[in-house]
């Protein structure tokens, strides 16, 4: 795709940081630039933490484990791991959902930013998932979020060209053949684009990034910072704007539906009663106000 390399330029700032690695040629690349940039720095400018969840849904996944430990001690940093028996059976929502939940917990325990080795040729498969699923216009906006990730310039390509030159090693994920999983399928689909479509749709990323960050903002100076909102506000906005409030109120943790159901029940609960809106979101109801409360 001819995007520019970060290995040219440092890939972030001196600080603390927790590099999830999962043992596939992403994250050691991932690894292998931060050591890199670590090595270069004054000492003590960069503190490197290698993580590693192993979710237990393939039989050798212990073996990445091991390999990534190897890693961490070659490099001299820090190793975390956890190891959870998830089955062959789970989906990819809740084995993402685990790990992410292993990681923040280790960005947290060390004060930390949470590094993830996500790619430009990932955030174009995340595009085609949320288009496939139905998800509208912030289904473009991918990969956004706390988490940093500073290979979103770099193809799939240049991952695989840098890992060649500096002669690393990595681990094969045999699940990444399966076609039990949506992601895979609609890769094969998303290889076969021409980089100028493949650079169109990481340009309409960018923008629906800043569109989305734009709302939140608007949102915000609309309804204040929570919890406490009024119901009457709610109740004589426009049903769009009303539902982008209550979004960003509720943390984006809401579906389409479930802030629809949600809003609903902002116009006709009863004083006193409490909502269950899903998503670990509930709604408690005044006359005239009502509190989100994120309970997970």
């Amino acid at each position: 795709m001819g995007l520019k390399t970060p290995e040219l330029s440092p890939l972030l700032a001196p600080g603390r940081y927790v590099l999830a690695v999962s043992g596939g040629v992403d994250s050691v690349v991932l690894l292998d630039m931060m050591a890199r940039q670590a090595d270069l720095s004054k000492a003590g400018e960069y503190e490197l933490i290698v993580a590693h969840f192993d979710h237990g849904i393939r039989a050798d996944s212990a073996q990445d484990a091991v390999f990534v430990a190897e890693l961490a001690n070659k490099y001299g940093l820090t190793f975390e791991s956890r190891r959870e028996e998830l089955g062959a059976q789970t989906s990819e929502e809740l084995a993402r959902a685990r790990r992410y939940g292993f990681l923040r917990a280790i960005a947290k325990q060390h004060t930390a930013g949470l590094v993830t080795a996500h790619h430009a040729d990932d955030s174009i498969e995340t595009i085609a998932i949320n288009l496939v699923r139905g998800t509208g216009w912030r289904g473009l906006a991918v990969l956004n979020s706390d988490v940093i990730r500073p290979l979103l310039g770099m193809s799939k390509q240049e991952i695989l060209a840098y890992a060649s030159a500096h002669q690393l090693e990595w681990r094969e994920d045999s699940t990444n053949a399966s076609d039990a999983y949506l992601r895979n399928r609609l890769r094969h689909k998303t290889g076969r684009l021409t980089d100028d479509s493949k650079r169109q749709l990481l340009g309409l990323r960018v923008h629906q990034v800043a569109l989305k960050q734009q709302i939140n903002e608007e949102s915000r100076g609309l309804v204040g910072e929570g919890p406490d909102y009024s119901r009457y506000f709610f109740t004589h906005l426009d049903d769009v704007t009303a539902m982008e409030c209550l979004r960003y109120g509720t943390h984006a943790r809401l579906t389409r539906p479930q802030l629809s159901q949600a809003l609903l029940a902002i116009k006709t609960a009863r004083p006193g009663t409490i909502y269950q809106a899903g998503g670990g979101v509930q709604f408690r109801f005044t006359s005239r106000n009502f509190k989100v409360e994120l309970i997970k």
